[in-house]
């Protein structure tokens, strides 16, 4: 299977994802307790993925002069910042996991603008996966994975965000579906600008940065006990064995 349909499907799986995660704040007599392990896990595989895997590989695509090593620093900024923008100053209010406080969605755009800042960072996780496939299967299946691990934890909190904005069930879980979209389009995008790979990883890598660092992380950090936090290190401890046997 060539790389770009190999991204195209996994985009849709990780787009079903976000569905899945959507149907558990739908569905009520569902348990959602396991998903703050999924935040836990994903987060330090997604940190050792970016800063082990992405990082070094976009700075080897820029090339290893001085010029080249900034370029790539610019770009990883730049889409570490692009989120920041979107999620916490663009949008009112933001963090994965239930939303509960719905007096602070009364108006119902600021849902939407929630949604719109996650919509971005979606983007961007088909792009990381597409840039990976087209430089090895090893790096796209890595990113991949790191994707996947948060996508029902994202796809849980659009679906919550809306029902606080007062929409109904069909539109909460519709809006986790959106981003399941989000994905597949960025997928679609880098398969058409193949050739600017070298712009997609390093941007992408500051994106699954963010994420990692200052979505994830900040939720595992409320939970008390050490149970969370282990799972953190369990999930950067899958990227070293994953690493040993197939890297």
């Amino acid at each position: 299977m060539s790389p770009i349909a190999l991204s195209i499907l996994l985009g849709l799986t990780a787009a079903a994802a976000n569905g899945f995660g959507g149907a558990v704040i739908v569905q009520k007599d569902w348990g959602r307790s396991y998903l703050r392990y999924f935040v836990a896990l994903g987060s330090g595989f997604m940190l050792a993925t970016a800063l082990l895997e992405m990082v070094p590989e976009s700075i080897y695509q820029a090339g290893l002069s001085r010029e080249g090593l900034n370029k790539a620093l610019v770009l990883i900024l730049a889409g570490y910042f692009l989120v920041h923008l979107f999620e916490h100053t663009v949008t009112p209010h933001f963090h994965f996991g239930e939303e509960t406080h719905a007096e602070e969605f009364v108006a119902a755009h600021k849902g939407y603008s929630v949604l719109f800042g996650l919509a971005i960072h979606t983007f961007f996780d088909g792009i990381a996966i597409t840039s990976g496939f087209l430089i090895s299967p090893w790096l796209g299946w890595v990113i991949f994975l790191a994707v996947f691990l948060h996508k029902i934890p994202e796809g849980f909190t659009a679906a919550s965000v809306m029902i606080a904005s007062g929409r109904s069930k069909r539109v909460a879980w519709a809006a986790s579906a959106l981003l399941g979209a989000a994905t597949l389009a960025g997928v679609l995008t880098m398969a058409a600008f193949s050739r600017s790979v070298s712009a997609g990883l390093p941007l992408s890598a500051g994106v699954t940065l963010y994420v990692a660092a200052s979505d994830l992380m900040p939720e595992v950090n409320k939970e008390p006990g050490i149970g969370m936090a282990a799972m953190v290190f369990v999930g950067a401890g899958i990227l070293f064995a994953l690493h040993h046997f197939f890297g």
